[in-house]
This record gives C-alpha cells, structure tokens and sequence, in this order.
C-alpha cells in the first residue's frame, strides 16, 4: 500500500493508511525527518524480528538533485547491495541482527549490531536504537549511529547518521519493512 504524507499546518507530517518503500522513497529528507518525529515510539523490541526488505530512501544534503534522482531509481532496483536487515528477539531489553549484502550473486550478512530502547538523537523520545559497536565490526562501523521508529504497520523508518564529539550527523534516511521478507 502506498499513501503520500499529510501535512498539518505545523508543518508535521502525520500517518494517514499506511507507508511502504516506495512512498517514503517520494519523500524529501525534510518530510521523513517530520514522519519519524511523529512517529509512533517503541515501547517495546517485539516488531522487529525477521527479515525486513530494506531500502535507501534519501540522502540528506542531495535528496532534491539529480543525483539523488538516480541514487533513489538504484536504490529501488534488485541490484543494490544492500537488501535490508535481519533482526533476531527473543525477549528481553535487547535483540540482535545483522546487515545483509548482496554482491553480485552472493549475499553476505556483515556488520552486526545490538538492538534496545533508548532516546533517539534526532529528538530525544524513544526509539530503537542499532548498536554497532560491536567487537566483531570494524571501528568505522562502529561510528554508525542507526535508529528506527515504526511509520506504519511493520514499516520502519530511521536514520542513519555518523558519531561525532558534538553529536551524530544525518547522512541518509532508510527503511525496513517486515511485510516484505
């Protein structure tokens, strides 16, 4: 199902039936920025289990040029490295997974990470957040800073972002949705 975002007169996009990869792949970094800050915060880590499809949306200097344009038709295709996450729950505060990587006919799972409850960086409410500082990962995979919110039934969206002294920086915007697995 696909439904573009509503947006009220605070300038807040609101959820309306539901999002899959595709509309949110339409949206500008600024309107999924105003999705994931309204969107629903985590109590929990039981809806993320499985395999969910996962998609590059929109990064955030270029995501309304030309090159994004291409990146976003790319990052849509069946050729794109990378095709998502496996996230493993089995109760309690934490949960596991891994990204998989697809290179040319192999797909690989590389650089785990530890999923939990936490404030978020983008605005401080709840969310879950991928710890990849792992020893098993290297340390420029350490410095990612993933989180994620739920946007729609099994569809959540994050960003991704780059571990600073002075806070994480936004790189790109991504999705996964357990309905596609």
């Amino acid at each position: 199902m696909s439904t573009a975002a509503i947006t009220d007169k605070a300038g807040a996009a609101s959820r309306t039936a539901g999002y899959d990869l595709d509309a949110l792949a339409s949206m500008s970094s600024a309107e999924l920025d105003r999705l994931y800050r309204s969107a629903k915060q985590p109590a929990d880590l039981k809806g993320v289990d499985g395999k969910p499809k996962g998609r590059m949306l929109a990064v955030d200097t270029v995501d309304q040029t030309m090159l994004m344009a291409g990146i976003s038709r790319f990052s849509a295709m069946g050729v794109f490295p990378w095709d998502g996450k496996t996230f493993s729950y089995s109760g309690g505060s934490e949960g596991r997974g891994i990204n998989r990587v697809k290179l040319l006919v192999t797909q690989m799972d590389w650089f785990p990470f530890v999923t939990r409850i936490q404030p978020a960086a983008i605005d401080g409410k709840p969310c879950i957040y991928l710890d990849y500082e792992q020893p098993e990962n290297p340390w420029f995979i350490g410095k990612i800073h993933d989180e994620i919110r739920e946007v729609s039934p099994g569809v959540f969206l994050g960003p991704a972002m780059w571990k600073r002294e002075n806070g994480p920086l936004l790189i790109l915007w991504f999705a996964v949705d357990f309905n596609k697995q």
